[in-house]
């Protein structure tokens, strides 16, 4: 059943995608911090291979909680993630990490940030540099390999850490808030960067953001988080059509509805 086109009003249930098994599948997950405080009150949603399902909601609601969960940073109070219908509670080379904070090391080079997950699973100095190197040329920073992070702009930076997210060739990337340090224009071009680097590495993306616009713009599928503890509200697919300029897909009637259908749904949790 569906209030408007593609979303979905049963909680937790996205649009299925014929023919694919989930990458990951969340189940009923809640998680209570010590001192009684409630992040999460049983999440549970899908997430289709080779696209890319972007988490927002309410300051509070457990975004951030939900993917270090699916990482296996944090333990679920309760439920269950599957990672190709395994369950996983444990870190694995199955996914990676991108930081809302770069998380690079500042010791480290470019090039030593960019193959440190690699250097973490023993691979030989000399492949993992070369595979760093060619990651580091993917995500723009080509020149750069010997420069340190105090030396790059938060930009950079950021693009660092996504070169060494890419350089694990990991299926699964759990992304952070990763470009809400950058202004709009960097901001912006992070967000076609991205969708160009996923459309040649086909990997499945779990996105944390806090901006509608941009969970439109970059989203297969879109889980809508209540208020903490959070739950899932609904899930959607917006479809929207890249093979347009940016702006005008950002000037168009559909992209412009389906920003202020979500801004509706998460308003009437911002006035509770």
């Amino acid at each position: 059943m569906t209030d408007t086109a593609g979303i979905t009003s049963e909680p937790g249930v996205g649009a299925p995608v014929e023919g694919r098994k989930p990458a990951v599948r969340i189940i009923e997950l809640t998680k209570e911090f010590r001192g009684g405080v409630r992040a999460l009150g049983g999440v549970s949603f899908d997430v289709p291979r080779g696209e890319l399902t972007s988490i927002i909601g309410p300051s509070g609601c457990g975004k951030t909680t939900t993917l270090k969960i699916i990482a296996g940073l944090v333990d679920a109070t309760s439920g269950q993630v599957e990672v190709s219908g395994v369950s996983v509670t444990t870190p694995g080379p199955d996914r990676a990490f991108v930081f809302q904070d770069f998380a690079l090391m500042p010791w480290a080079t470019v090039l030593r940030n960019a193959a440190f997950g690699l250097e973490l699973r023993g691979v030989p100095r000399r492949e993992r540099e070369a595979t760093a190197r060619e990651y580091v040329d993917k995500v723009g920073l080509s020149g750069f390999e010997d420069a340190y992070p105090h030396q790059l702009s938060g930009g950079m930076r950021q693009r660092v850490g996504l070169a060494r997210a890419l350089a694990v060739d990991a299926d699964i990337l759990l992304m952070d808030e990763p470009f809400a340090s950058v202004d709009e224009q960097i901001r912006r071009q992070f967000q076609e960067d991205l969708l160009r680097l996923l459309s040649d590495e086909s990997k499945t993306v779990i996105f944390v953001t806090h901006s509608i616009e941009e969970a439109v713009y970059v989203s297969d599928q879109i889980v809508i988080l209540t208020r903490g503890p959070g739950r899932v509200s609904k899930v959607v697919r917006p479809g929207v059509d890249h093979s347009g300029g940016s702006d005008e897909i950002r000037r168009s009637s559909a992209y412009l509805d389906w920003v202020e259908q979500i801004w509706h749904e998460l308003q009437g949790y911002l006035e509770r």
